[in-house]
């Protein structure tokens, strides 16, 4: 949590997941210290110590305004601040505070802005080994009725991405949406398309979804057109969490996606969650049995 308006929406939203989940909260306020350097008058050392306290009280002031504005369901919440590059910080929370679920306000990034440096929440879509959530205006998870889930039919960790995205269904008892996106670069046969689409849907037993093929120029703005015809209210993405040379090539679809509209998106990266457990996983074979 920043306190901007993003992250006391993502609080809001967070607070209802909860709830449901009989989950308890973690609020995260990062605070990104300036470089400085000591001086014959002052350790900067001591300097920061002090910074980060008083930001620490601040920032306690303020979460327990958000905590008795919002959080009527009183829900368990702890608070922390520490000190840092805002998306180290949050991974490295996960790992030790073994958090099971990111849900954090974004306000997108767009044009050069996006090329250069993207949001902060896009390098969480990137690393997290763990579902994200990003929220950009306060929907209640109770108006969560049809989650639109993009699927290119890739076989890697097919069944980890499935099973979450199946919890997520099921959590809010909405409808799927199984969505291909067909598109002049990565065009195929509208009628092999669903057949597919169908066999991964008998294979994971999926109940109370749709299949569709939405012919569009780009997968991006296929995605945020198709989420708009069918009321959509929530995208649920997998994403190969590329990393280095590899992301500059390809980018990522998710992270665009994200930074573009209004809806949360839920992401997950079952490569980056492979490499935090040594679970064994199935993979889906792409044929229904």
């Amino acid at each position: 949590m920043d306190f901007s308006q993003e992250s006391i929406n993502a609080f809001r939203f967070a607070l209802d997941m909860a709830g449901r989940m009989e989950a308890s909260l973690l609020l995260l306020n990062v605070v990104p210290l300036p470089v400085l350097r000591n001086t014959p008058f002052m350790s900067m050392g001591e300097y920061k110590r002090h910074l980060v306290r008083q930001l620490s009280q601040t920032a306690q002031k303020r979460f327990s305004k958000l905590s008795s504005q919002y959080n009527t369901a009183n829900i368990k919440i702890e608070t922390s601040l520490v000190s840092g590059r805002v998306h180290n910080a949050i991974l490295e929370c996960v790992q030790k505070q073994n958090i099971d679920f990111i849900i954090m306000g974004t306000k997108g990034a767009e044009g050069i802005r996006e090329l250069i440096v993207g949001s902060q929440t896009e390098k969480i879509v990137r690393y997290s080994p763990v579902p994200l959530m990003a929220v950009k205006e306060y929907h209640s998870e109770l108006s969560i009725r049809n989650i639109v889930f993009p699927n290119m039919l890739d076989t890697e960790h097919q069944e980890d991405l499935v099973s979450k995205v199946k919890e997520l269904q099921h959590l809010f008892g909405a409808t799927l949406h199984l969505t291909w996106v067909n598109t002049p670069a990565r065009h195929r046969p509208d009628a092999a398309i669903r057949h597919d689409l169908q066999a991964l849907a008998d294979w994971f037993m999926l109940q109370d979804y749709t299949i569709n093929v939405f012919n569009y120029s780009d997968e991006e703005s296929g995605i945020v057109e198709f989420t708009r015809l069918v009321d959509g209210d929530l995208i649920a993405m997998g994403t190969h969490g590329a990393k280095g040379i590899n992301h500059l090539i390809r980018g990522s679809l998710a992270e665009d996606v994200v930074n573009h509209v209004r809806v949360p998106v839920w992401t997950y990266c079952p490569k980056s969650a492979a490499r935090h457990s040594t679970q064994k996983t199935i993979r889906w074979s792409g044929k229904a049995s």
